[in-house]
């Protein structure tokens, strides 16, 4: 038995496919997710990264790695469906474009421009995902 899971934006799929696992933050803690999970539905943390293992891996490893902004889960029947307001999967991250926006970010925030501190969070959990420490 599998689950099947999506991760979707509000313009189209990110990533769909069978999984054996996933692994995501939510506002109330992290949660892992096998088959047979209970129905569940969690907010996710805004800038943080859900970890989805393919029952297929892909050519550099057993973990896709997905930078997300906000949104929420849901768990039933084996299907796991992630919406979020913006996401990218790690091996899409340009990583020095990633730096350089997060360097503006952070200045701005200090500055006290508004929303600057969720678009660095946004920012860092891409990091995370590409595999760099933000």
């Amino acid at each position: 038995m599998t689950l099947r899971v999506s991760l979707v934006i509000p313009v189209g799929e990110i990533w769909t496919g069978a999984a054996d696992r996933v692994i995501a933050k939510t506002l109330d803690g992290d949660v892992g997710i096998l088959t047979g999970h209970a129905p569940l539905i969690g907010i996710l943390a805004p800038g943080s990264v859900v970890r989805i293992q393919p029952q297929e891996p892909p050519p550099d490893g057993g973990w896709i790695e997905a930078a997300i902004d906000s949104g929420f889960l849901s768990v039933a029947d084996n299907r796991v469906s992630i919406l979020v307001h913006d996401a990218i999967l790690g091996s899409d991250v340009d990583k020095a474009g990633v730096m350089a926006r997060l360097e503006s970010a952070l200045g701005a925030a200090e500055s006290g421009q508004d929303g600057e501190q969720e678009k660095a969070g946004f920012l860092r959990a891409q990091l995370r995902a590409a595999g760099e420490e933000a």
